[in-house]
């Protein structure tokens, strides 16, 4: 299996570690930073940097670099050490299609702001999802991911994407890595990697990440973590059965065909009642409506009212987002942005 996503992967992402969630993904993502710093004689790079309405899941790591601020406030402190660069959602860039245009280089040029406080001797690595899922769906602005590329470059800064929503097709491309042209030295994956007939996820590491690991004699062990269920037989099988359906039924070039068809749809909303933002890339989109009385009141009521209505859609504060099946018909596509348009009118 590890072979086969090596294939698959851009670059030299050729090395896989799997888990059983995106968390448990994020958490190990985030020590094989740490344990590679120390490998390469780099020990006092400890702190990470992760983003404002960023989710990572929910093990104390994913928690601590993440920025939804209801998954954060239950729990106190969590990890020591950890910064937050500005999440990318500009009024500015409001109703874009695709790739927002505004904001893009001075959002990234924020992390050599947060190099500055810290020193980049003191930072593990940067962790960010390409486009930010949980909270309403944010694709990055223009430059944006490219640049953070290089500033971590500059400084020995790892860069993490967190592909759990992005990777498998959902833009259409292998992973949001290749969309962006951006390759990453760690990606967590989840979701996607066994279309969630079985618990899965995965960390895909570059050769340098591995090969900086391989330090030790033959007998000793590289890497001290790890899970009971780490790379279960039968959720690698499982896994290796949904390659073979994303490769015999082309559903990732059939995602980037339905693209433009789904972004005329859900971009047709725009100008309903309350409806303040639209934004999509790929099969995925999210629509902020105006608030209503409490934060969220008016998203959950869209909430309960699509799904009244025949369609399940994730709430995030006022935000609605909709990432469909990469099977969806054309047809089907229509039904959705036919409820969607109902249900917006109905919590007017």
């Amino acid at each position: 299996l590890a072979a086969r996503h090596a294939a698959l992967l851009p670059g030299d992402l050729n090395h896989a570690f799997y888990c059983n969630s995106g968390s448990e993904a994020v958490d190990s993502a985030l020590k094989i930073a740490l344990a590679y710093q120390r490998a390469r004689g780099q020990g006092t790079r400890t702190r990470f940097v992760g983003r404002e309405r960023g989710y990572h899941g929910v093990g104390f790591g994913g928690i601590s670099v993440g920025g939804m601020v209801n998954n954060r406030k239950w729990f106190g402190a969590m990890l020591p050490g950890v910064d937050h660069l500005p999440h990318t959602h500009l009024p500015e860039n409001a109703f874009s299609k695709g790739e927002p245009e505004h904001g893009g280089i001075a959002l990234a040029d924020e992390l050599e702001r947060i190099v500055g406080l810290h020193d980049a001797s003191n930072i593990a690595a940067v962790i960010v999802e390409p486009c930010a899922g949980s909270t309403g769906y944010l694709p990055p602005p223009k430059g944006y991911l490219k640049r953070l590329r290089e500033i971590c470059d500059k400084h020995g800064i790892l860069l993490i994407f967190d592909e759990v929503i992005t990777g498998f097709g959902r833009l259409g491309t292998g992973f949001a890595a290749e969309k962006f042209g951006v390759l990453p030295d760690l990606m967590t994956v989840a979701k996607g990697i066994s279309n969630a007939t079985v618990p899965m996820g995965g960390v895909f590491v570059r050769k340098h990440v591995f090969d900086g690991l391989m330090t030790g004699p033959e007998n000793a062990i590289d890497l001290f973590h790890g899970y009971t269920y780490s790379a279960h037989p039968l959720a690698c099988a499982a896994a290796s059965a949904v390659l073979d359906i994303y490769r015999d039924e082309a559903l990732f070039e059939r995602s980037a065909e339905l693209s433009p068809y789904w972004e005329d749809g859900v971009h047709s909303l725009k100008g309903l009642p309350n409806v303040v933002d639209i934004r999509n890339l790929g099969l995925a989109a999210g629509i902020d409506l105006a608030p209503k009385g409490a934060v969220g009141t008016r998203g959950y009521e869209a909430f309960v009212k699509a799904f009244e209505l025949g369609l399940m859609v994730r709430q995030a504060g006022d935000a609605i987002a909709m990432s469909p099946p990469l099977v969806i018909e054309k047809a089907q596509i229509d039904e959705i942005i036919d409820i969607a348009a109902k249900t917006i009118k109905a919590v007017a």
